[in-house]
């Protein structure tokens, strides 16, 4: 049993049941031994592979957005543009490569990551070596502000709430039975004391059926929040993409991937990671309350082709041999289609009130 699960064990034991939330953010954020701590997670030889890994026309039509955004902006200088949860640094890197068409942009943007992992740290500092690197999203620099949040949000904690006789009640995660000290277990437990206030749940999430389940993220709403404060005050763009629901809605959707397989999320905590499908509805309320419009969320697939994706598909391959064209066109698919990362995913971005609509959001 892993390290982790005795120090948390321990916390339950002495403490008593541990929010879900709190379980979530020890198993992926723990200094020492949480999960982004302790390794790089991506490709096949990790757990999961991001749209960036797939191939280099994500990281460029992301980019060309943020060019466009900008200049429809008036292109301010200097820029801030951040990266939340840059992986392996493989977007950015992308990106930059595709601004060097854009005259005036690498020269007014500063890029800024905000990152935990020393690992991932560690790669991103190989792909985009003039980068500056934060831990926290308050020390970023004031100025115009064009963020990229690719994957992040679903990683973020979530509280968990079933609605029972008595009211909504809480999810915990408690020591199960057949725990031991050197090998403690885990499984969640509903707390009997509702919630004295509906505020926190989305507002259709309040009169569902008995035993239904509600994830709320308050870390994702204060996230946004923050982002929109920046925006509205200094002007930039957000675009966050990730896989989700556009609306509001019922269910447990924590999972845990491992090895590119789902595993159990309370049987080995800081060896696998743990998500949860975002709610962008919440997204758009906490945007709107931080003072920005919010456009979306689209589904990817429609995103990317909007930015045209086929078409740098087309100029990659011209000059592809036979199964470098063949390996394009797979991640053309894997990127778009319905049935793979095209309509899971969606794409939100956020803008101050009153400036342009952005690329891709037209329709």
């Amino acid at each position: 049993m892993t390290a982790l699960a005795q120090h948390i064990a321990r916390l339950i034991t002495e403490t008593g049941p541990m929010p879900l939330s709190h379980f979530m953010a020890l198993a992926l954020g723990h200094p020492k031994h949480g999960y982004y701590m302790t390794r790089d997670p991506l490709g096949a030889q990790g757990d999961f592979t991001t749209s960036p890994e797939i191939s280099q026309m994500f990281g460029e039509l992301v980019g060309l957005w943020i060019a466009e955004t900008w200049i429809a902006q008036g292109s301010p200088s200097p820029m801030i543009l951040a990266e939340f949860g840059p992986g392996r640094g493989t977007l950015m890197a992308d990106a930059l490569r595709a601004l060097r068409s854009v005259p005036g942009l690498l020269e007014a943007l500063e890029v800024h990551f905000v990152e935990t992992s020393p690992v991932l740290s560690a790669l991103q500092k190989k792909n985009v070596p003039n980068a500056t690197w934060h831990d926290r999203f308050d020390t970023l620099p004031q100025g115009p502000l064009y963020v990229i949040a690719n994957e992040f949000f679903d990683a973020l904690p979530v509280r968990q709430f079933v609605r029972l006789k008595q009211g909504w009640c809480e999810r915990f995660v408690m020591l199960g039975e057949d725990s031991t000290e050197d090998a403690p277990k885990f499984e969640p437990a509903i707390m009997p004391v509702p919630l004295a206030s509906l505020d926190i749940l989305a507002p259709a999430h309040r009169n569902a059926p008995l035993n239904s389940l509600a994830e709320v993220s308050m870390a994702s709403a204060a996230f946004t929040e923050d982002i929109a404060g920046r925006i509205k005050t200094h002007g930039g763009a957000a675009l966050i993409i990730d896989y989700g629901h556009v609306k509001s809605a019922i269910g447990d959707t924590l999972q845990a991937l491992r090895a590119h397989q789902f595993v159990d999320p309370f049987e080995t905590p800081g060896e696998a990671d743990i998500t949860t499908h975002v709610d962008f509805e919440a997204l758009v309320r906490a945007a709107k309350i931080g003072g920005v419009e919010a456009h979306g969320p689209i589904e990817q697939g429609t995103f990317l082709k909007a930015l045209g994706i086929h078409e740098r598909s087309e100029t990659l391959k011209a000059k592809a041999t036979l199964d470098q064209a063949r390996d394009i066109d797979v991640a053309e698919r894997r990127l778009t289609a319905r049935e793979e990362m095209g309509s899971l995913f969606k794409v939100l971005a956020l803008t101050p009130i009153g400036a342009p609509i952005p690329a891709g959001f037209e329709l």
